[in-house]
């Protein structure tokens, strides 16, 4: 694999990271779990879709720059490298966008892709339901084709977004005598249908970033149906693969979370360094971070020569989410008792987002598919071993 960037890369890392440093708020935004930070968040994704950053892979038909995979990561790197704000609509970005670029029609791309760029639609997913987890086949949600509409009555739940969002995608059993994942129908519902109720869900730190939704006789039109009816299971793979595999979680985020450990070791070396676990930990975190980031360049420049990502989206999967919660849990070894401060405390000098993140990677192995699945997964579908 060739790690050099051509000229025409450097220009486009150059680009961003001049545009970046011009329009990176100077203070921090309020977190995206409350009604004021949500709103600032969707402010800055139409800020983006200004200078066409919105979602830099897509056409430029539809507000993007047509770029590559390779570039969509140097636009990755500078934008953590920029300390600029987490994305508010990434259920929308990363998961459904690339989703309609391949089963939805021209009129949905037109009508959905360019609205999701700007942050005028957010959009949450609704797969889980309180019986079908992990098990996405165990859905019992319905949808009742009615003429040109569907009649969606049912419930999703740990729909992170929900609360403010504008849409949800999820999985629907438009066939009542279905089994498994046959007769699953992927719909795109407006939350703010008749019928629809909204509740939110408390996360560790107290804040909605989760809710359940309600379905009572919801009525959906057919032209938000995402691919064949009762081909859902298909349609929803895919945005699996796209949340699992590549677009959910760039290497950029665990690089730069890697290197924040490391000065972080540095700052507190004296300390640190009575457990000599702590050093061997850091260094491990940023050689995993790395290798991360080499595995997702190997990827992208086999998805562009025309591969598919298939099973082994699991195993990358699990290796960013257990990333995610070591480099977490060593920094709060390295604090110590200050790690239980929120860095507005009084005495909370250098602690910094440590114990947000801590908090946070927590579900990483849970949300995308709990990681118990994603290795059966790679057990079934990668080595060959029986169920």
């Amino acid at each position: 694999m060739d790690l050099s960037y051509s000229q025409k890369q450097q220009d486009f890392r150059a680009e961003v990271r001049q545009w970046l440093a011009e329009h990176v708020p100077a203070q921090p935004l309020q977190t995206f779990d409350t009604a004021e930070g949500f709103a600032q968040h969707r402010e800055w994704e139409a800020t983006l879709n200004s200078g066409r950053f919105g979602m830099v892979t897509w056409p430029e038909a539809l507000g993007g720059r047509g770029c590559d995979l390779i570039e969509w990561l140097i636009f990755e790197e500078e934008y953590y490298r920029a300390g600029a704000p987490l994305r508010v609509n990434q259920n929308g970005i990363f998961l459904l966008g690339p989703t309609l670029m391949e089963y939805g029609t021209e009129a949905q791309k037109a009508r959905f892709l360019p609205r999701m760029a700007t942050g005028e639609d957010v959009w949450a997913q609704g797969w889980s339901e309180p019986n079908a987890g992990s098990d996405m086949a165990a859905i019992r949600a319905r949808a009742e084709r009615k003429g040109d509409k569907y009649v969606i009555n049912g419930q999703k739940i740990w729909s992170t977004r929900a609360v403010w969002a504008d849409w949800v995608f999820g999985m629907f059993r438009t066939d009542p005598d279905s089994q498994r994942h046959r007769g699953l129908t992927f719909i795109l519902v407006p939350l703010d249908s008749p019928g629809v109720t909204v509740r939110p869900i408390p996360q560790l730190d107290g804040l909605p970033g989760f809710a359940e939704i309600f379905f009572d006789d919801v009525e959906v039109s057919e032209d938000c149906r995402l691919g064949d009816e009762g081909a859902g299971w298909s349609v929803a793979m895919a945005t699996a693969g796209f949340e699992r595999g590549l677009m959910l979680r760039s290497p950029a985020r665990f690089q730069e979370t890697a290197k924040r450990l490391v000065e972080l070791y540095r700052e507190n070396r004296a300390s640190a360094d009575r457990d000599p676990a702590i050093r061997e930990a850091v260094m491990q975190a940023y050689l995993d971070a790395e290798s991360y980031c080499l595995s997702t360049y190997q990827t992208a420049c086999r998805l562009s020569q025309g591969g598919k990502i298939g099973a082994e989206s699991s195993t990358n999967k699990i290796f960013w989410s257990e990333l995610d919660q070591s480099m977490h849990a060593t920094a709060m070894s390295i604090l110590g008792a200050r790690a239980e401060l929120w860095p507005h405390a009084p005495d909370a000098a250098g602690v910094g987002s440590w114990l947000d993140g801590w908090l946070f990677s927590q579900s990483g192995p849970i949300y995308a598919g709990t990681n118990e699945i994603q290795r059966n997964i790679i057990a079934e579908r990668m080595l060959g071993m029986p169920r």
